[in-house]
């Protein structure tokens, strides 16, 4: 654990919950040595000693956790499970299909514009995504041989934004180079996030 990081939680304004994950890859004595070195020097509220992956804790962690939140007013209707616009779902479940399969070899180097959207007569919606890369060979890594891999990203993604939206979907894929990409603010904006100055 970086002393920086430490630093910074030593300097906080509210309670501490310490998570250690995957003590299943870690053996008994040195997962104890850690959890006493981070009491010690953070004095944490509470310890929690989990693994992701198996769920071994986690329940636990989310209770104490839920427990923490102040109550106060809903913000959201209770069946509005999410404040993005349907692009930006039907954008991030193509970038989900994306890492699904390419998650190796191309992590995070990779964004989804939504360039039409297209509501038809037939109750079908005809969506047009660019995926950008940064180079060239991720190109070639996201089309795969005879476009075998883009063909299986987009049919994949066509199935969950159908499911998402409630109605058939076309959707139209096409892979484009720009390395300067995460650069962009507008593409920012669009995908649903804030630029950081």
């Amino acid at each position: 654990v970086r002393d920086d990081i430490l630093e910074g939680l030593d300097k906080r304004e509210h309670p501490l919950f310490l998570a250690l994950n995957k003590i299943d890859l870690v053996k008994k004595p040195a997962l104890l040595a850690l959890s006493a070195d981070l009491t010690t020097r953070l004095n944490p509220e509470r310890v929690f000693m989990i693994s992701a992956v198996q769920g071994d804790g986690v329940p636990d962690l989310k209770a104490a956790l839920a427990g923490a939140m102040p109550a106060g007013p809903w913000l959201y209707p209770e069946d509005e499970v999410s404040n993005a616009t349907d692009r930006m779902v039907a954008a991030e479940l193509t970038r989900e299909q994306i890492v699904n399969r390419l998650h190796q070899e191309l992590p995070y180097a990779t964004a989804i514009e939504t360039e039409t959207w297209e509501d038809r007569p037939d109750g079908s919606t005809a969506i047009r995504q660019q995926i950008l890369v940064a180079r060239d060979s991720q190109k070639a890594i996201v089309i795969g041989k005879g476009g075998r891999r883009l063909k299986e990203i987009g049919a994949a993604a066509r199935a969950e934004i159908a499911q998402h939206l409630g109605r058939p979907v076309h959707l139209f894929l096409h892979v484009k180079v720009n390395s300067r990409w995460d650069e962009d603010r507008g593409l920012y904006r669009e995908i649903g996030l804030e630029w950081a100055d």
